[in-house]
Order: C-alpha cells, then sequence, then structure tokens
C-alpha cells in the first residue's frame, strides 16, 4: 500500500469518491462530494491507486479562523495513520489561521485529543433536509 496525499482536486471525478459517509441518514451522493470538496477553502486526499480513500476540508475566512466540517477515512483503510496525517496536513496548510475548529462526536474526541485538539463548548444546528443524498 503506497499512500499519496494531495491538495490538488482537478483529476478527481465522482466515482473515486464512493464508499464514504457511512451511516449517515442523508448522506451527500459522490457528485455532491465532489461539489463540497471543490468549494472548500482547503482540501486534502488521501489516494491509494486510482482511489480516494481519505479526506479531509476546510473552510475558512482566509484571515482569522478555519472550521473542518469533514474527514473521512474508508474503513477498510482506518487505523493506518491516514486520518492523522490528513489532519496534519491540513494544520500545516493553516498555520496563519488564529483558530482551526472541529466539531466531532463523542466517540473520535480521544482521537482529536491525540492531535493536540482541545474540548470546547459549541451549539450546532442541523437541517437535514437540505442534505443532496442519494436520490
Amino acid at each position: 500500500m503506497s499512500i499519496k496525499y494531495t491538495d490538488e482536486l482537478d483529476w478527481i471525478s465522482p466515482e473515486m469518491l464512493s464508499g464514504f459517509f457511512q451511516g449517515w441518514l442523508n448522506a451527500p451522493a459522490p457528485n455532491h462530494h465532489l461539489d463540497i470538496l471543490k468549494s472548500s477553502f482547503k482540501v486534502w486526499l488521501a489516494i491509494d491507486k486510482d482511489r480516494c480513500i481519505g479526506f479531509i476540508n476546510a473552510i475558512s475566512d482566509g484571515i482569522f479562523s478555519a472550521f473542518i466540517p469533514l474527514l473521512e477515512v474508508l474503513p477498510e483503510y482506518k487505523g493506518k495513520g491516514i486520518g492523522s496525517e490528513l489532519v496534519r496536513k491540513m494544520e500545516t496548510s493553516l498555520t496563519e489561521q488564529y483558530s482551526l475548529d472541529i466539531v466531532c462526536d463523542a466517540n473520535v474526541v480521544p482521537f482529536y485529543e491525540r492531535l493536540g485538539f482541545k474540548k470546547c463548548a459549541g451549539m450546532c444546528k442541523r437541517n437535514f433536509q437540505n442534505c443532496r443524498g442519494n436520490s
């Protein structure tokens, strides 16, 4: 397994983004997933051969703060350090930002704590009806 990391999206197709968002009630379809990545401030992908096996994206004002809404690694590639490397690459890309925020599920808090992130209070609202799913 030779994983390559890239922040280039020009050659990525929706077909290369299959298998993500497992367990989501209304997961973005691969074409919508690609639109999300293309609209992001910064993106990093993990590639194995011609398949995207992991990704992270950030949205930002480009000056003060950035937010990481998505980090995913395909199930069969988890536990190999790919997610950690994607976070490190994103952090390096965003070193000029004052704040880097992530909202995550409780079960992945230890993962982010190992990478130097701290718990903080936050609030969120989800409009699930607005997620363009597979239909």
